[in-house]
């Protein structure tokens, strides 16, 4: 029976990634249009059974005048139709149509509405461009997901559960008692102006409450995530205790916006309860006075004070829905000041696909630039993570400076300079994480603004000294290159990058070996350089006419690097390679080298012929070559 209703909503259909809308109502319409039949059916459900619950305390004052007014030997003769439709309505369509109604709403619409928004959210989220994550927490990005989509559903629930119950109750009971004597609704009138008043006065605040508490709670999931990522970093600095003191300013800012937000909500709830409480009295007051005055029946009384006691215990939980509502919304509308960011590289609507015929490379006049204060720290996640360049965006200039390289197809390119040079930014930019200011990029004479982002990248394999694995099994890591390749190749690829002599031997906490063992976030059970092995693993699998070698094996010590050098050279065959290393002897054979400085090529040409130069690229290979000590 519920797995009819849990199928009304699929969660993970397969619609386009989208842009989330920025603002908050085009944001609810753009998750909820749907979903539009489901939440018609849900509310006239709602308000068919919560019409059908006010009739029972109509029926009860009904039953209670009949009896005052009828035999009871002839109670059922004289009142057997409208008995036997109160039972209908009590026994057959009260039942059912709350049925119906709360297995929409906990079934269909609490799991589904939340899923289908953290769904889709991610679906976009996860295409930003690599700028995006350098520039914010991974773990407040992931709470904003996930905590944007709970609140999505608890606002629809507040209202279906919370707002349209108490619409629905106040104009049956402004019915009910115009029905009975309209002065008893002095009372309730006085009671709604002061549930409005408080609504329009104290609810936005704690709206805007809530918004402080899910940035807080978020920054606070950031701060206490980031911790435990870097643990290796703590401990080796043994920085505990500073630490503590970071996440407990964000716990301080969490604590303080959470007290102003609960100070908000007790003084709805006292107001509440000063207004129930005269509502109550003066309900029961004006009931026995015109009792007396033979103006109102023993029944009507009993439907009135009824009513009233019902309201009572409503409004405190509506009150609390309302007060969750506004919390909510609040909550989304910052969720959405995170999610809803425009993606700052993005595919052109007639963007092809990218066709290799021809592996080329051509960057002609390529000027760059971060160009706000979010891309900062772009080149430090990469493997160069360089001061000279987080300097020079400081200072605003260009970290490439009207770049001209052509690479022709097969052709094996090194990449030489200090730190800072750029080198790390064109690979970035050739993959497209970043998009030029000026100039342009092709390959196969291709501009790569004009193809998608994800075929240039399928065409271009790329292994750093800055390796991050997934935390998932070996076998998932090195077939991320390729998901479809067979055993057999992933076995060949992890043997050529020396991998396969300790992947037998590794054993996870849940008893997986091998292959199956899983590698701890970003890899952190491997060291270095089994987690180098196992991304050049990746690369040979992926076997892509284009290969980007940033410092690949930086990390291996100098047996394990001749080793896998030569499978590197075999693997180079008749592809496209570009290869930056600070360790000039691993691509001093390179067909051709150039030296960068400041975003400019300053020398090119081999190995000999930059030494004979007796610029920086000797200068260099001098220090490599013992440079660094003293003569005697």
């Amino acid at each position: 029976m519920y797995s009819f209703f849990e199928n009304l909503i699929n969660p993970l259909a397969d619609v386009p990634v989208q842009q989330p809308p920025k603002g908050t109502r085009e944001f609810f319409l753009h998750y909820l249009w749907p979903t539009r039949w489901l939440l018609l059916i849900t509310v006239v459900m709602t308000t068919i059974a919560s019409i059908a619950e006010l009739m029972l305390y109509v029926y009860l004052g009904r039953i209670v005048d009949w009896m005052n007014e009828t035999a009871p030997e002839d109670f059922f003769s004289e009142h057997a139709g409208s008995l036997l439709f109160m039972v209908f309505v009590v026994v057959v369509l009260r039942p059912v149509t709350l049925f119906i109604a709360r297995s929409l709403i906990v079934t269909t619409l609490v799991p589904g509405l939340s899923n289908t928004v953290r769904w889709r959210n991610h679906r976009y989220v996860v295409r930003q461009s690599l700028n995006y994550f350098q520039s914010d927490f991974a773990g407040r990005v992931a709470q904003k997901v996930m905590q944007t989509g709970n609140s999505f559903r608890e606002t629809v629930i507040n209202v279906l559960d919370g707002v349209l119950l108490l619409i629905i109750y106040l104009v049956g009971i402004i019915w009910l008692f115009i029905d009975m004597d309209v002065r008893l609704l002095v009372p309730v009138f006085f009671w709604m102006v002061g549930y409005i008043v408080v609504i329009i006065k104290l609810m936005p605040p704690v709206g805007k409450l809530s918004r402080s508490v899910s940035e807080a709670n978020s920054a606070l999931t950031g701060r206490i995530v980031d911790s435990y990522t870097n643990i290796q970093s703590v401990k080796l600095f043994a920085h505990a205790e500073r630490e503590e003191s970071f996440v407990s300013s964000g716990f301080e800012r969490h604590t303080s916006a959470l007290r102003g937000l609960l100070r908000g909500i007790q003084n709805m709830f006292f107001s509440l309860v000063v207004m129930n409480t005269l509502l109550i009295v003066s309900t029961a007051w004006l009931s026995i006075y015109y009792w007396q005055q033979g103006v109102v029946s023993v029944g009507s009384i009993a439907i009135a004070n009824s009513l009233i006691l019902r309201l009572n215990q409503m409004s405190g939980w509506i009150l609390r829905t309302i007060s969750s509502l506004f919390e909510n919304i609040g909550t989304v509308q910052n969720g959405i000041e995170t999610i809803s960011v425009d993606n700052s590289v993005t595919d052109k609507d007639d963007a092809v696909e990218l066709k290799l015929s021809n592996a080329s490379i051509e960057f002609d006049s390529v000027q760059f630039m971060y160009n706000d204060e979010a891309d900062e720290n772009a080149d430090a996640a990469t493997s160069e993570s360089s001061a000279a360049d987080e300097l020079a965006t400081k200072r605003k200039l260009n970290v490439i400076q009207d770049f001209s390289l052509s690479v022709a197809e097969g052709e094996k390119i090194g990449v030489v300079g200090r730190s800072g040079a750029g080198k790390s930014t064109l690979v970035n930019l050739l993959l497209r994480f970043y998009d030029i200011n000026s100039g342009s990029i092709c390959v196969d004479g291709q501009d790569i603004s004009s193809v998608t982002q994800s075929s240039l990248r399928e065409n271009i394999a790329m292994v750093s000294q800055d390796t991050s694995l997934l935390h998932r099994s070996i076998r998932d890591n090195i077939t991320y290159g390729r998901p479809d390749a067979t055993d057999k190749e992933l076995l060949q690829a992890a043997k050529l990058a020396q991998a396969d002599a300790f992947i037998p031997d590794l054993v996870d906490s849940q008893g997986r070996r091998g292959y199956d063992a899983h590698v701890g976030e970003r890899g952190v059970k491997l060291s270095g350089g089994q987690r180098q092995r196992i991304s050049i693993a990746r690369l040979i699998l992926k076997d892509a006419p284009i290969l980007i070698l940033d410092e690949a094996t930086s990390a291996l010590d100098s047996e394990v690097e001749a080793a896998i050098q030569e499978n590197l050279l075999d693997l180079m065959l008749g592809k496209t390679v570009i290869a930056i290393a600070h360790r000039l002897s691993t691509i001093a054979a390179m067909d051709r080298l150039i030296v960068m400085d400041e975003g400019r090529i300053i020398e090119t040409g081999s190995h000999q012929e930059l030494i004979s130069q007796d610029g920086l690229y000797a200068e260099l290979w001098s220090r490599q070559s013992g440079g660094f000590l003293p003569q005697y």
